[in-house]
């Protein structure tokens, strides 16, 4: 619960400070099954409340429809065969965030200081409704003040242009961002003269994109809805699909209905994949839901590569022992290259060292290598679990390894399929959003512009937060997101934040980075995903590319909550005007001509990005269209061999002192990323709160705590630096021994921003040792 939520439209004077009640905190039995009539009733009655009835239906009845708008809570892609009610109940809530009655507009912000915002949680700042004006707060003011939208954008591109050079200047991007935004935004930022583009991708999936681009030659997954719904064997490591992808239940049930074997390799047994009890099946729900699992391996945080090191190993063994029944050697000989190295590396795993990674038995690893074995078609399903380790990129190297043994990429069923959260995150990248994109990209932007754009590397998101620190950089731009929030070591994040002489976000709602400012600030506006988007040429759609490389539409069809907001695309495209108007070697853009009509800007992404030719007409199919994926399509890979590299990894995993534990971080069942809809965590029995951290039963004894103790978990690495998130409830629950967990954003305080994953700069959030230090007792 809340405490004193503030209402702003109905105020008696008195400054109140929101904040989470933690006293309030429940303790309950975890769910037993995903989905079913509790999740209908809370996304009922989370999107009532927000919206009201008429609202709710005119709202619902549109997400994630051909004609409708794209479901901001998570990239997993659409199915052919539509519902009346294709949305989970995470994305009602996704929705109804956005499209909330609540506004915080200029009397807010007028009654309250940026100080006191500052104080608020960050469940109450979210809740005060969408943001109305352009709203800036000067340098030395104390509070923000509603400005024109041309005074607003006057004062980014005088501090842009006063800069010493462009790489003093940051532009962030979150996964909401459409595609059309993203690529005027990556335009905008290189005719600057950067490539300082660092993304939400860069600390959750950078780690799959680098290995699998290494491994494959592409950085996306290879498989469809159709692949995995048909596999023989899915494995879902490092993934809660019940929560963070409820979706995909759906096409796990079609699965394990056809007899599919679903093995989870998972630290806690997520309910999610346990049972799932179907909404829009009466039957299903009678029937207490399909169970959907076969086999739970409870690993040991950041084992997963000794894991499938060890099924390498026993596929190894069976095809030794009866040549030719096991490999794909036809595949092996004609499209891979390193096959004997790895080989030998497998003859020499030592179980023992896989065990103690692990935690698990060799019993238990043989038993699920059985099922590999039998499988012709194999997918392997993955998210944060296995990208925020230091080895991430070696530990999904590996997870490749196998599949390439058998030939399970490029074959119908089968394939890598890293899941992503933010629902355009993926689309990005493809248009753009990256430091590093590759010369072909910056040649064909080249061409199309008449330009000619910095090659020159830029940064990622720990190097922003590096130079921003180091007084390397002076402006931060964020398009979306919470920036302050989502990012490592939260201490030094903010810092770096406060060294600016501008802070610029483009949001929805009010966040923590909006109270986490530099010298000056700004809040800009923006259109939610729900909203009509009408522009000089009539109502806009734009696009999304799903995790599956499905690109289709999005269309709006809510009123505006404010007739000052914009479109992300109206706000790059005015700025780019500002700032790039009589630049030299500036891009040949007519900027005011995309901003009437995005046609424009898919038709320049036609001649850009391979695999958008005919986008428009595309854009029209029932459910988009699909991008080329040579792996995938024709068993091509676009690698230095020309072939996909089997590689030799070193085995890694985290070894922590005695007395500490090994924490992850993760989402609570009311949160999408740093955005908290509610307080509760029902498939784990938490209610009323958030501050809770959650062990074996048998380590709280071991370190002489009881189930119900409040401590501070206080993070412990080689830079000497003390990290503490202050006052967590021990909450007993299966997780392996020396293995705990808690909710981030309120955790990210313990993660330093140079503990970061080999190979792709991920911070490390699911390889933090603490250590648990008591606070004081509590009743349980």
């Amino acid at each position: 619960m809340v405490k004193e939520l503030h209402d702003h439209r109905d105020h008696d004077g008195d400054r109140r400070v929101p904040q989470t009640d933690e006293s309030a905190l429940h303790i309950a039995t975890p769910s037993r099954r995903a989905a079913g009539v509790p999740g209908v009733t809370h996304a009922l009655d989370h999107t009532l409340t927000e919206l009201g009835p008429v609202r709710t239906a005119r709202t619902l009845a549109r997400l994630n429809q051909n004609h409708g708008f794209d479901c901001p809570g998570c990239a997993w892609p659409d199915p052919e065969h539509r519902s009346p009610a294709e949305f989970c109940e995470n994305g009602a809530k996704a929705v109804a965030e956005e499209a909330t009655r609540a506004v915080a507009g200029p009397a807010f912000f007028a009654e309250h200081s940026v100080e006191e915002l500052r104080a608020w949680d960050d469940h109450s700042l979210g809740k005060q409704g969408r943001l109305t004006h352009p709203m800036l707060l000067d340098t030395g003011a104390t509070h923000y003040r509603p400005v024109s939208w041309d005074e607003a954008l006057d004062v980014v591109a005088s501090e842009l242009l006063a800069l010493r050079t462009p790489d003093e200047a940051i532009f962030y991007t979150s996964g909401r961002t459409s595609n059309e935004a993203a690529f005027a935004y990556q335009l905008l930022v290189r005719g600057f003269g950067t490539n300082n583009l660092p993304d939400c991708s860069n600390m959750c999936h950078e780690s799959s994109g680098s290995a699998l681009t290494e491994t494959i030659g592409i950085g996306k997954g290879s498989v469809s809805l159709a692949d995995v719904a048909a596999a023989d064997v899915i494995v879902v490591a490092g993934q809660n699909p019940g929560t963070n992808h409820p979706r995909m239940l759906s096409t796990l049930e079609k699965a394990a209905r056809r007899g599919a074997r679903i093995i989870a390799v998972n630290p806690l047994r997520e309910v999610g994949l346990e049972k799932f009890a179907n909404p829009q099946e009466p039957l299903s729900i009678a029937r207490g839901g399909t169970t959907l699992a076969t086999d739970h391996l409870q690993i040991r945080l950041g084992g997963d590569q000794a894991l499938f090191q060890a099924w390498g190993r026993v596929l190894l063994e069976a095809e030794e022992a009866a040549p030719g029944t096991v490999f794909d050697h036809e595949f092996l000989r004609s499209s891979t290259h390193g096959l004997e190295p790895y080989l030998e590396h497998l003859r020499a795993l030592n179980w023992a060292e896989v065990e103690t990674a692990t935690g698990l038995t060799q019993a238990e690893i043989r038993t699920t290598a059985e099922a590999l074995l039998g499988s012709r078609r194999t997918v392997v399903c993955w998210a944060m679990g296995l990208t925020q380790h230091p080895h991430s990129v070696a530990m999904l190297r590996d997870v490749v390894n196998v599949l390439l043994l058998q030939g399970n990429i490029g074959r119908p069923g089968a394939g890598v399929c890293p899941v992503r959260g933010h629902s355009n995150v993926q689309g990005d990248r493809t248009m753009g959003i990256f430091e590093r994109m590759p010369e072909a990209f910056h040649d064909a932007i080249d061409a199309e512009f008449d330009f000619a754009s910095p090659r020159e590397h830029g940064l990622d998101t720990v190097g922003a937060i590096g130079a921003m620190r180091d007084g390397a950089a002076q402006v931060f731009v964020g398009m979306g997101g919470n920036f302050a929030k989502a990012s490592p070591d939260t201490a030094v994040t903010e810092a770096a934040l406060q060294r600016m002489r501008l802070t610029v976000h483009v949001s929805t709602k009010p966040n923590r980075s909006h109270v986490t400012t530099g010298r000056r600030a700004l809040i800009l506006p923006t259109l939610g995903r729900t909203e009509t988007d009408a522009q000089a040429s009539g109502p806009q759609r734009v696009s999304v590319e799903d995790s599956m490389s499905m690109v289709h539409a999005s269309r709006g069809r809510l009123d505006p909550a404010s007739e000052h907001l914009r479109s992300e695309v109206w706000i790059l495209t005015r700025l780019a005007e500002k700032v790039l108007a009589g630049r030299p070697g500036a891009p040949v853009v007519d900027w005011a001509a995309w901003r009437a009509d995005y046609r424009l800007i898919r038709s320049a992404i036609s001649r850009v990005v391979p695999g958008f030719a005919d986008y428009e007409a595309r854009l029209d199919l029932p459910g988009g269209f699909v991008l080329p994926h040579p792996p995938r399509d024709e068993r091509r890979f676009a690698t230095p061999s020309g072939r996909a590299e089997i590689t030799v990894n070193e085995l890694v995993y985290p070894r922590v002192k005695p007395g500490r534990l090994l924490l992850q971080t993760l989402r609570s069942h009311d949160q999408f990323n740093t955005t908290i809809y509610g307080l509760d965590d029902r498939y784990r029995g938490i209610h009323g709160g958030r501050r809770v951290v959650f062990v074996h039963p048998d380590d709280i004894a071991s370190l002489g705590l009881a189930d119900g103790q409040v401590v501070d978990l206080v993070s412990e690495w080689t830079d000497g630096v003390e990290r503490r998130a202050e006052a967590f409830r021990v909450v007993a629950y299966d997780t392996p021994r020396g293995c705990a967990a808690a909710y981030y954003p309120e955790t990210n305080v313990l993660v330093p921003l140079d503990s970061f994953a080999k190979g792709s700069r991920t911070p490390t959030s699911k390889s933090v040792e603490v250590r648990l230090e008591v606070r004081a007792a509590v009743t349980a």
